[in-house]
């Protein structure tokens, strides 16, 4: 997610290097077996093949094992095990260690990579039978679970993030490059780091020709459009303005390929209170704006509460501690645009 209103930093020290929580680490079940429940009971809630292909892939996610990463003191730059024995001695001994769970693998601090299944159902509705063989962006995607299983049914994958802490927890051999799927279909997975279109080794990095540029819960109107002034660190910088944006991914698609922005969401705050910027899941564009830079409108800020809250349930959001209450605080907008032939 491109916002530094999360505090990960904090959040992560916090949670990843305590003995309470390493205690219990121990008792909860791998996060591999997790994913194979949720799969399971996703399979009736979803309706395209695409989406139930990808549950089944989900289920082959390789077992990992607890990560060890290490940051410096202004907690800007992290590194694996591997790259800090590159660095001198006295580098090495200022920077802090971070013990992070096994299950911090596949959820970091977003949540199970299955709550994408809703918005690779959508992508299905409007078009894609299949990923082998297509190219895909995520935009923010936070975690790599759900882009390791796109690889693994034949998608050229690419994830852009700026959360420092991924590309050092992602550094050992197989966690990017050739994914082998359990069908024997081979994909590729490309992790990159940086404010993407704004920042150069970002862009060239990513470069283009995609079919399907994706996001979730990052291209949300209240982080890029807020109604109200807040912190700038509740907002998403995109690094260039949003008309920008949306620009460079209208360039960076092939004809015929999908802009797809799948958004879940807290309910606003009422009238008086602090303003809640990622309560407003709408689209950052208007539909005007989007027209005249070339997109075709397949949907646009559908509301999608019951099936957000029926996903939500499946996932066991409303049996966790603390609960959530999925049937009245959960809303979910999405929109679906088109790059035309």
């Amino acid at each position: 997610m491109h916002t530094a209103s999360r505090f990960l930093c904090t959040i992560i020290t916090a949670a990843c290097t305590t003995h309470a929580v390493a205690e219990t680490e121990k008792a909860d079940p791998p996060i591999e077996a997790t994913i194979r429940k949720q799969a399971e009971k996703l399979d009736a809630f979803v309706t395209s093949r695409l989406a139930r292909d990808f549950l089944k892939a989900a289920k082959h996610l390789p077992e990992q094992t607890p990560r060890i990463v290490y940051r410096n003191e202004d907690k800007s730059e992290y590194w694996s095990e591997h790259a800090v024995q590159q660095l001198p001695a006295d580098q090495r001994d200022k920077l802090e260690k971070l013990e992070l769970p096994q299950r911090f693998y596949y959820t970091t601090r977003f949540g199970t990579p299955m709550a994408y299944c809703r918005a690779i159902d959508l992508a299905a509705g409007a078009g894609f039978t299949s990923v082998e063989g297509i190219r895909i962006l995520d935009f923010g995607y936070g975690g790599i679970g759900h882009l390791r299983t796109l690889a693994s049914l034949g998608a050229d994958v690419t994830g852009v993030e700026v959360y420092a802490i991924l590309p050092a927890l992602y550094d050992n051999p197989g966690d990017r490059g050739l994914i082998q799927g359990p069908n024997g279909k081979t994909g590729h997975l490309s992790l990159v780091q940086g404010r993407w279109p704004g920042e150069f080794n970002a862009r060239s990095s990513v470069g283009s020709g995609f079919d399907l540029f994706m996001s979730k819960n990052t291209l949300k109107n209240g982080y890029v459009n807020p109604e109200k002034e807040v912190d700038p660190r509740m907002l998403i910088d995109l690094g260039v303005p949003p008309e920008q944006f949306a620009r460079a991914v209208h360039a960076v698609l092939n004809p015929g390929g999908l802009f797809v922005i799948y958004n879940l969401c807290p309910p606003p705050n009422e009238e008086g209170k602090d303003y809640i910027p990622w309560a407003d899941g709408r689209c950052p564009w208007s539909k005007d704006l989007l027209k005249s830079i070339g997109f075709e409108i397949v949907a646009f800020d559908v509301v999608d509460n019951d099936k957000a809250r029926q996903m939500g349930k499946l996932l066991g959001w409303d049996d966790r501690d603390p609960p959530m209450d999925v049937d009245n605080t959960l809303f979910s907008m999405y929109t679906i645009l088109r790059k035309p032939n």
